[in-house]
C-alpha cells in the first residue's frame, strides 16, 4: 500500500490542487482557459465564467479545497481534485509516476473519512474518473485501483472497488494483473460476507476476465458454474437472468476437449433450458454428452447441425469427445474396429478417465475404475453403499 508522505508545510490535497488546475489549462490558450475554468467555477464556486482565469481559478479552487479540508467534507474535496482528473491522464508532460502519486494523494481522502457511507460515494466517485477511459494506461489506472482497495476499510467498499478492477481488467486488456488475485477468492469471500446477487457478479465477473485472457477453459468454466449455483428453483424471475450464462456453459463444456466431468444437470439455472423454446436443443446436446452415447449424437448432429454451427461447434471435435465419454460407460461404438478400440482407450488412459489394462491376446480391456460423467444422488447413494460394505 503507497503512503503519503508530506515533504512540505502545504497539504498534500492542496498541492494537488494548486498543481493539477495550473496544469490542466497552461497550455489551453485564453479562450479554452476560460471555458474549462468558467466550468469549473460555476459548478464549485458559483462564480460567473466573467470572473475567471486560468490563475485566479487556481487560487479560488485551492481556498475551495482548504474550506474542505477544515470543515471535514472528504467526498467535496475528493470530487474538487478529480474535476481535471481525466485532462491529467492525457497530459504528455505528467509522467506516470506523478499520476500514481497524485491519485495516491486523491485516494488516501478516503482513509481521513469516519463514516462508511461516506468512504463507499468517495469509491464509486474515485472509480468513475479512474475507469472512464480503460485503455489510455490501463496499468496505470489499475495499479491505483489496487492503491485504493487497501486504503479502505469498509468490506462494501472493497467489494466494489475489485469489481471496477475485474471490468478494467477485462476491457482495458490487462488481465495479466488481475489474475493472480483469484488464487485469494475464498479469503474474499470470507472477508467481505457477501449476499447473493453480489456473488453473482464476482463469479460472472471473474470469468469473463479469464475468457478474455484466453487462460484454461477450466477456470473459465469453474467460475461460471460456480455462477450458476447461486440459483434455486424458487426464484423463477432471477433465474431467468441465467438463461444466456447457462447456455455459455455448456457449449464451453462441449467444446473443452480436457473437460469430461460437471454438474451442469442438477442445477436449477441449466434445468429450466429443458423447456425453454429457445435453448431446449442445447440443453438436450448436454444431455447427450452426460448420458448417453456416441449413437445418439450422431443423431442429434444430423438434425441440428445448423445449431451445432451456430454455436462454433465442430463436429469432428464433438466425435471425439464424445467417444472418450462414451469409454466412460465401459464401451466404444459397435462399429469400431479392434484397432479403433485400442486407440480410443489408450486416449482414454491417458485423459484419466479410466484405470485399466488390456490384454491384446484375449482382446479384452480390464478396467479397474472410471470417472463418472456426472456425480449427482445416484452416484453419492453408490459410494455411501461401498463405504458401508454394501
Amino acid at each position: 500500500m503507497t503512503t503519503v508522505v508530506p515533504t512540505s508545510e502545504e497539504d498534500p490535497a492542496l498541492a494537488v490542487v494548486r498543481f493539477t488546475s495550473e496544469l490542466a489549462w497552461a497550455d489551453a490558450g485564453p479562450e479554452k482557459c476560460n471555458s474549462n475554468v468558467g466550468k469549473i467555477c460555476v459548478e464549485f464556486l458559483c462564480l460567473p465564467e466573467s470572473e475567471t482565469s486560468c490563475r485566479a481559478t487556481s487560487s479560488r479552487l485551492c481556498l475551495e479545497a482548504q474550506e474542505c479540508i477544515v470543515m471535514g467534507r472528504w467526498l467535496d474535496l475528493a470530487s474538487l481534485m478529480l474535476t481535471s482528473a481525466d485532462l491529467i491522464f492525457s497530459n504528455s508532460k505528467v509522467s506516470e509516476k506523478d499520476l500514481e502519486c497524485i491519485f495516491t494523494v486523491i485516494c488516501n481522502l478516503v482513509s481521513k473519512s469516519e463514516s462508511p457511507d461516506e468512504q463507499l460515494e468517495m469509491a464509486k466517485l474515485l472509480c468513475g474518473k479512474i475507469i472512464q477511459q480503460p485503455t489510455d494506461k490501463p496499468a496505470l489506472r489499475l495499479k491505483i485501483l489496487f492503491n485504493l482497495y487497501n486504503l479502505l476499510e469498509n468490506t462494501y467498499s472493497r467489494f466494489y472497488v475489485y469489481m471496477k478492477v475485474l471490468n478494467l481488467a477485462a476491457s482495458g486488456k490487462v488481465t495479466e494483473h488481475v489474475i493472480p488475485s483469484f488464487k485469494k477468492i475464498d479469503s474474499f469471500l470470507k472477508e467481505w460476507n457477501l449476499e447473493v446477487k453480489d456473488q453473482r457478479d464476482l463469479f460472472l465477473g471473474i470469468s469473463n476476465v479469464l475468457r478474455e485472457s484466453k487462460s484454461s477453459g477450466k477456470d473459465s468454466f469453474k467460475f461460471l458454474t460456480k455462477y450458476l449455483a447461486t440459483f434455486s428453483g424458487e426464484d423463477a424471475y432471477a433465474m431467468g437472468e441465467a438463461k444466456e450464462e447457462a447456455v455459455r456453459t455448456i457449449i464451453e463444456f462441449v467444446k473443452a476437449p480436457d473437460m469430461f466431468q460437471c454438474d451442469l444437470l442438477d442445477m436449477p439455472a441449466v434445468g429450466q433450458l429443458e423447456k425453454d423454446a429457445k435453448y431446449a436443443l442445447v440443453y438436450q446436446l448436454l444431455k447427450i454428452f452426460l448420458t448417453q452415447r456416441l449413437d445418439a449424437y450422431l443423431e442429434f448432429q444430423a438434425a441440428n447441425s445448423a445449431l451445432l454451427k451456430s454455436y462454433g461447434l465442430v463436429h469432428e471435435d464433438c466425435i471425439a469427445k464424445m467417444r472418450l465419454m462414451s469409454l466412460v460407460d465401459l464401451a466404444s461404438d459397435g462399429s469400431d474396429n479392434d484397432d479403433e478400440v485400442e486407440l480410443w482407450v489408450v486416449k482414454a488412459i491417458t485423459a484419466k478417465l479410466i484405470n485399466c489394462k488390456m490384454d491384446q491376446m484375449s482382446q479384452v480391456v480390464l478396467v479397474s475404475s472410471c470417472a463418472e460423467r456426472v456425480f449427482g444422488q445416484h452416484q453419492w447413494l453408490a459410494l455411501r453403499l461401498k463405504l458401508h460394505g454394501g
